[in-house]
């Protein structure tokens, strides 16, 4: 799958868009992959590290759980090892108000757009 785009939800962010506009704060991304994943691989440069298992709680904005670095009217990324469990939580994210989030795939994706990795 990395060596190929993500098919996006949300069409109109490539990895390359989504890798600069991270890094110029207009994009939030977030990691949901777990945390034996991120220990062993990394995590993209300034992404938000939240669980699949617990993206529910984080991304509600009326639980007492919510990611205060999460926005409704801000664009997210999400990323995973392949693009499936990125895709599931597009769909979450869309079903919580999120109107524009995209999925860009694995952490593959990032790195080879020219993302950053941060290790341990």
């Amino acid at each position: 799958m990395m060596g190929r785009s993500p098919a996006n939800t949300a069409p109109g962010l490539s990895p390359q868009d989504i890798v600069a506009k991270s890094a110029e704060g207009a994009v939030t991304v977030v990691d949901v992959r777990d945390h034996n994943e991120i220990a062993m691989s990394g995590i993209a440069k300034g992404a938000l590290h939240i669980p699949l298992s617990i993206l529910r709680m984080q991304a509600d904005p009326s639980s007492p759980d919510f990611h205060p670095d999460l926005s409704t009217d801000k664009t997210i990324a999400i990323y995973c090892a392949s693009g499936a469990r990125s895709g599931m939580a597009v769909r979450l994210f869309q079903s919580l108000g999120y109107n524009d989030v995209h999925n860009l795939g694995g952490l593959g994706h990032w790195q080879m757009a020219g993302g950053e990795i941060v290790r341990g």
